[in-house]
């Protein structure tokens, strides 16, 4: 199929804009991953099956997509909750690390290349502060910490869009030592109630541009996450990569997916009104919850409830119901659709209009058509009532019973060996 052009909305200009890899059909996209100190949320479920979404239908265009994401595996929200637990944190991280993988796995979201893990990249990280440090961005305390000076990099605030002397403090990290409340630490000194790391540990922003730099180099072309790490989480990471490299910018697109929320408010580890994946997956299937998601558009907010469970599992109904096809013009309108800013409900639009399943659905969206069906009792009565209208030669009627079977979800055709239905 002809590619067509290919759009997006770029959190840095705050505008759609035309998608041009750096390296023509090359195309490199990091992932901010979790913080493997808990089971991951239906938030998390949300970026992740957008992004995956996001990445196949880029393939699907004919780009060779390097699909990389970070595991935040040394960060003091696990090191609280090891010391909580009695465990050590790196063991605490490989247990939420391999339940996270398992989520991913289950939700169908298998299109990532690389997941790297941070304390994986120590000698790198030493490496981007001891840059830092020789180009005077960085400063040091006597606790052994290290942060990153602010004042040196005077477009701080750029992708949030917001000027530094109307930002505040970053997350309340108060330090004496600090030259301003706002400079954030690239390296954290020792603790004497934290034996795991002799030497500190590195802070979360550092994390991700040292796996990028060694990983894509000092520019690349996609960077996603959540909305909510848009600041200080991305501004500290262009911050520290762009004064490094002298070059900007660090990604030619950002791309930041909406929230999941429960009563407007977003759903989070912090305010406690979250529901795993685990959770979820117990009483719903995947399906349900990549339909959920492709259902809004990836930057509007996902108010969850029962209602909209409910809602994606009887249109799964209907859309496992449709005839499959190869209609080159149902599929270039969804094309068309999903290349204007990845357009999900959109693309969903088309084929609930035409009412026929196209490839896209299964290698694009994660849809599958080859999930087992039981068929309800009234389904079967109606089957049986179709049959005998058909051997009466009562065509209107099986006309009609025909409809409210497909209204139900399914779709009967009728061969030499009676009525199959699927």
């Amino acid at each position: 199929m002809k590619t067509q052009k290919l759009t997006l909305y770029n959190t840095l200009s705050r505008k759609k804009e035309e998608f041009k890899p750096i390296n023509k059909q090359k195309v490199s996209l990091f992932v901010c991953g979790p913080t493997v100190y808990d089971f991951s949320h239906l938030g998390h479920a949300r970026t992740y099956i957008m992004f995956d979404v996001i990445v196949k239908h880029l393939r699907h265009l004919g780009f060779k997509v390097f699909y990389l994401q970070n595991i935040t595996d040394i960060d003091d929200k696990i090191i609280a909750r090891a010391r909580d637990n009695g465990v050590d944190p790196k063991e605490l991280a490989r247990q939420f690390e391999k339940e996270y993988l398992k989520d991913m796995k289950t939700l169908g979201v298998n299109s990532v290349n690389k997941y790297a893990r941070a304390s994986e990249y120590i000698p790198q990280i030493k490496s981007q502060i001891e840059s830092l440090l020789k180009k005077q961005s960085a400063y040091e305390t006597k606790d052994g910490s290290t942060f990153f000076d602010i004042s040196s990099f005077p477009s701080y605030g750029k992708l949030s869009n917001q000027k530094t002397e109307e930002l505040k403090d970053e997350g309340g990290h108060y330090h004496p030592d600090k030259k301003n409340q706002l400079d954030f630490a690239l390296w954290k000194g020792p603790k004497p109630n934290e034996p795991w790391f002799p030497e500190g540990r590195p802070g979360w922003h550092i994390e991700d541009t040292a796996i990028t730099e060694t990983n894509f180099g000092p520019q690349y072309d996609i960077h996603g996450a959540g909305l909510d790490l848009i600041f200080p989480h991305h501004e500290c990471e262009i911050a520290q990569m762009e004064t490094i490299s002298g070059k900007e910018p660090l990604a030619k697109y950002w791309m930041h997916t909406g929230f999941v929320e429960i009563k407007k408010e977003k759903m989070s580890n912090s305010l406690g009104n979250f529901i795993t994946i685990r959770d979820f997956l117990k009483t719903n299937k995947p399906e349900v919850l990549r339909y959920i998601t492709l259902s809004k558009h990836y930057r509007s907010p996902i108010e969850y409830n029962d209602k909209i469970i409910q809602h994606a599992e009887n249109t799964l109904k209907k859309l496992y119901s449709f005839e499959l096809s190869d209609d080159n013009d149902i599929r270039k309108r969804f094309q068309e659709k999903m290349n204007d800013d990845f357009n999900t409900p959109e693309a969903l639009a088309v084929i609930f209009k035409h009412k026929k399943w196209i490839p896209e659905i299964e290698n694009i969206f994660g849809i599958s058509r080859k999930v087992k069906k039981e068929i309800p009792k009234e389904v079967k009565d109606l089957l049986k009532e179709r049959q005998e209208a058909r051997g009466q030669e009562d065509w209107k009627k099986s006309d009609e019973l025909r409809k409210k079977i497909e209204n139900l979800g399914f779709l009967v055709k009728d061969t030499d060996k009676g009525q199959k239905i699927t």
